[in-house]
């Protein structure tokens, strides 16, 4: 491919990481230009994309289209303001309503912001031209989600890069970034684990934002349980942790993310093929048959889906022993967990009245409420309460 001209980006420094503008103004890789976000400076279309629009035969309709989006905005015709252009085509074109937005630390917090507020217009237009489409009906703004490698939820709203330097990010458009921290808070026992997220979610400077969680991923070389020999405790902490969950592929099915065998390096060993064999094969991994514990996440996704509180209620602690906590959503829904093995008895006073009929997603029996309490005839390791 041409290489886009010198005043769109560059080539050089490559990032030293050791203050923003070290960290931005510069190449991340070897041979991966970089794009000026930091100008405001007006530069022309590269000569190649002028060719290959009129050789598609849209050159018209796409510098139309740039005309109208500047004369709109007021931006200056700099790189920056370009891509944020073609990036809300896709929202103008498919309704598309929110981004994750990779290695976000490396441009300017601003420019996100920008993108963040043509999206939110973008939106709301397409819901306008495409009354027909049950999506039109949603009436939420549009969603960000950020990947600031490195931030963990104790940072709070200002990610540091370094000793002086700190950016919030959830200022400029992002309602939840990638949280870092999770595969440490999973080594923790639940409550501790629990009742923190709990804390800086509801009760701190994150009050009304979120945080997306991860045990493993493409680029993290130290994900929790690698091995996959605790397959049921990272399923709990994942997809129970306060918060969103993001399942890597694998994670439902104990891929195990070591491939010394294949003689793999770096991040390789985490991203080997999918063990579809093994699913269909029911082989097992640290003793345990994947196909069961895909069973296992599947449930506890099917609770979370039916159930919102699970990652965006409020979290208490209600008995120690079964380990049992509840979590409520404002007075949209509400729900109640326990943690343990042969449960049969679960306490739900101050959750759930008498004479309500909850379900438990983990074995699929509805119980009534009596005394405060649900018992239950069939059980599993987890008890996932909550109403139809």
């Amino acid at each position: 491919d041409s290489q886009w001209p010198d005043s769109w980006v560059r080539t050089g420094p490559a990032c030293t990481w050791e203050d923003p503008k070290r960290v931005i103004e510069c190449t991340l890789v070897e041979n991966l230009p970089d794009i000026r976000t930091e100008s405001e400076e007006e530069v022309a279309l590269p000569a190649f994309l002028v060719e290959k629009w009129k050789a598609e035969g849209r050159y018209e309709q796409e510098v139309a289209e740039l005309d109208e989006f500047f004369a709109a905005t007021g931006y200056p015709r700099a790189p920056k303001y370009y891509i944020i252009k073609w990036m809300i085509d896709y929202v103008k074109e498919l309704g598309i309503d929110g981004f994750r937005i990779d290695t976000a630390k490396h441009t300017e917090a601003s420019v996100w912001g920008s993108l963040y507020r043509e999206a939110v217009k973008a939106l709301e237009a397409w819901r306008k031209a495409n009354p027909e489409s049950p999506a039109a009906t949603w009436d939420e703004e549009f969603y960000m989600v950020g990947e600031v490698y490195g931030y963990s939820l104790g940072h709070g709203l200002n990610y540091p890069y370094n000793d002086t330097a700190s950016v919030n990010f959830y200022q400029e458009g992002f309602q939840a970034m990638i949280n870092f921290d999770a595969k440490w808070a999973a080594k923790q026992p639940y409550e501790t684990a629990f009742s923190a997220y709990n804390q800086m979610l509801h009760q701190g400077e994150l009050t009304g934002l979120s945080t997306l969680n991860y045990l493993a991923s493409h680029d993290d070389g130290g994900p929790f349980d690698k091995l996959r020999e605790q397959p049921y405790l990272a399923a709990n902490m994942l997809m129970l942790l306060p918060g969103a969950a993001q399942i890597y592929y694998g994670d439902e099915s104990s891929r195990v993310l070591d491939a010394s065998d294949l003689g793999a390096d770096g991040d390789a060993h985490l991203r080997t093929p999918m063990n579809w064999e093994m699913i269909a094969n029911n082989d097992s991994v640290a003793g345990e048959p994947v196909q069961e514990v895909l069973a296992y996440y599947q449930k506890l996704g099917q609770f979370r889906a039916a159930h919102p509180a699970v990652g965006a209620g409020v979290h208490q602690k209600m008995t120690d022993a079964p380990y049992t906590f509840s979590r409520t959503l404002a007075d949209k829904d509400q729900v109640v967990v326990a943690i343990g093995e042969e449960i049969d008895e679960v306490s739900v006073a101050g959750v759930f009245a008498d004479g309500v009929q909850v379900r438990d997603y983990f074995t699929g029996q509805a119980v009534t409420v009596a005394d405060g309490k649900v018992v239950l005839p069939n059980y599993g390791p987890v008890v996932l309460l909550g109403e139809d």
